[in-house]
């Protein structure tokens, strides 16, 4: 049957679709453009992403769906790692493989010095954010003026490197390498390969960039577009990880019945409410189960002897 006015099948109604899909982006689409494509096969009323990656990367892109959007931004400040293949001895004027060649010199260096020059920029560092990145300026993202010929002050920004582990190094005989960078949220992955090969005098710029991780979420279990697509419309939901997916860190704590009623009205929970053995610092945030059959009710944080609701979840 097909729509008088259009002549296509009639567009399926939107449903109400809750958790956690880890999506494997491909290359050359925009995180938007990901999350409006997985939304559509999903016919999903409420979706977000946890924050960019940029079309020429892949790997791991956690889309929140329903309830699962309420924990977006705890994904968003999580660390990420990230494996990365670099040229050395060319700049780009993106820093990435995109851009026009700006500079081009001798690579000198060996592994030795890679590794020495690695180094240094594990742990606290400073990173000016490249101009083409959607960080803005004056409500106007920098990419914009990078296509206006225009370069814009930006100020360096205190970012934490956790690990850089060299994966492949090809030096002295090729001048390209490949690394696994664990880093926090706000974190350049091009500028840190840029500044590598200042370090070594060469420059550098990225060839290659594949998400491994975000928070305790991996490529694990993470699925195309492709897969999604191929899967009857009825079975899609069930390829999402449950909302409490990205909950782990936190400690589970079970309400009774009556307990869960009030939690579930925002109220606080005293301790001599909690399941015995509870034990949870002053300022923990825990992840509260409850209900017939038990299912995920929220978050709370442990304040001053009490179990106190920070975000319900409505299933």
């Amino acid at each position: 049957m097909t729509d008088p006015k259009t002549n296509r099948p009639p567009r399926q109604p939107r449903r109400e679709v809750h958790g956690v899909l880890l999506l494997d982006k491909p290359l050359g689409l925009s995180s938007n453009d990901a999350l409006v494509r997985a939304k559509r096969m999903l016919r999903a009323l409420k979706a977000g992403h946890t924050g960019t990656l940029d079309p020429l990367a892949t790997g791991l892109l956690p889309l929140c769906f329903g309830e699962a959007t309420k924990f977006s931004q705890d994904l968003l400040e999580a660390d990420k790692t990230y494996e990365a293949a670099v040229r050395l001895g060319i700049r780009t004027a993106t820093g990435d493989a995109e851009g026009e060649v700006i500079a081009e010199r001798a690579v000198t260096c060996g592994a030795d010095a890679l590794r020495v020059a690695i180094a240094r920029f594990t742990g606290e560092i400073e990173q000016v954010p490249p101009m083409h990145s959607a960080l803005k300026k004056d409500g106007k993202p920098l990419y914009e003026y990078a296509r206006a010929g225009q370069t814009v002050e930006r100020a360096a920004r205190r970012v934490t490197i956790h690990e850089i582990a060299l994966l492949d190094c090809g030096l002295p005989q090729a001048p390209t390498f490949t690394m696994r960078v664990t880093c926090s949220k706000g974190t350049y992955i091009r500028t840190l390969a840029e500044d590598i090969g200042e370090a070594l005098g060469c420059g550098a710029h990225l060839t290659g960039l594949r998400r491994t991780a975000v928070g305790d979420l991996s490529l694990d279990g993470a699925v195309t577009l492709e897969q999604i697509d191929a899967h009857d419309d009825a079975a899609r939901p069930a390829m999402l990880a449950p909302v409490d997916a990205l909950l782990q860190r936190c400690a589970p704590v079970t309400l009774d019945e009556a307990a869960a009623g009030r939690f579930l009205q925002g109220q606080r929970i005293a301790q001599r409410d909690l399941p015995a053995g509870t034990a949870l610092a002053e300022g923990e945030l825990a992840r509260v189960y409850g209900g017939e059959p038990q299912r995920l009710l929220g978050v709370a944080r442990m304040r001053e002897g009490a179990l106190r609701p920070e975000r319900l979840v409505r299933l």
